[in-house]
């Protein structure tokens, strides 16, 4: 058995999530279906990071293992042959079978889109279109306050299973880019939260747009610790999981 890891690509407007999925598409099922169907040999795929039904990726990490005796090369130029447009694989890579993509992750980074117009068709579906006046100054102020290590019990799903909701964010970032009159919030941690993302986000140009509500305010509702809070989520399409990073250079 040979151990391959992959990156992959995709837009998820048409899938529910990364997870395989029953009897509704997914970014796994469609990867396993088109495998098999090239190559008349099933796969089970797990991937790094769950994304979410109508999240995106351009660097979503993989991995499987196969008795299927053939090149990295060969193997990505049959599958992409048979896969919809909106998924392609990028890299592959025949690995050790000890490898785990789930371990030694450095930083995750995801990007998020705000339209600050209404954006052409072209586009519409990878990012969130807010109307009304956004305090650019106020959602950075708002977002800096969430670098660090806090519990973010406020910004994740409220059914996330997971009991620890402590994470670090090691960076936020917000560029303006000019192609799309759309303000880019890049943030990066090592783990997130159900949802956690497009929480921090809502919260933020919810602050952002609002006169009633200060910069400081996150920091109460952080305090708080509940989910059900009046702020809200951000739409999945703007959301994109740009990278994973590793410690071992060989991942």
């Amino acid at each position: 058995m040979q151990r391959y890891i992959i990156v992959v690509e995709y837009d998820g407007t048409a899938y529910y999530g990364w997870q395989l999925q029953p009897e509704l598409p997914s970014v796994v099922g469609q990867l396993q279906k088109s495998f098999t169907q090239v190559f008349h040999h099933s796969i089970t795929i797990a991937g790094a990071s769950r994304t979410d039904a109508g999240v995106h990726a351009i660097g979503q990490v993989a991995s499987f293992v196969t008795d299927l005796v053939i090149t990295p090369e060969k193997m990505i130029r049959g599958w992409n042959d048979v896969l919809p447009d909106d998924i392609v694989i990028r890299s592959a890579r025949a690995v050790s079978e000890e490898h785990s993509i789930f371990d030694n992750i450095v930083r995750k980074t995801y990007h998020y889109h705000i339209f600050l117009k209404r954006p052409s068709p072209m586009h519409q579906r990878y990012g969130w279109y807010c109307k009304g006046a956004l305090n650019q100054l106020k959602l950075q102020a708002v977002l800096q306050q969430l670098i660090g290590t806090h519990d973010f019990t406020s910004l994740c799903a409220a059914d996330t299973p997971d009991p620890n909701k402590i994470r670090t964010i090691q960076s936020i970032a917000v560029a303006y880019v000019p192609s799309w009159d759309a303000l880019r919030i890049e943030i990066t941690a090592e783990r997130f939260l159900r949802y956690m993302i497009r929480r921090i986000v809502g919260a933020a140009v919810k602050i952002a747009s609002c006169h009633d509500f200060t910069v400081i305010y996150i920091q109460e509702v952080m305090r708080k610790k509940n989910p059900n809070n009046v702020l809200p989520t951000a739409p999945a399409r703007g959301l994109l999981l740009h990278s994973i990073e590793y410690k071992k250079e060989d991942l």
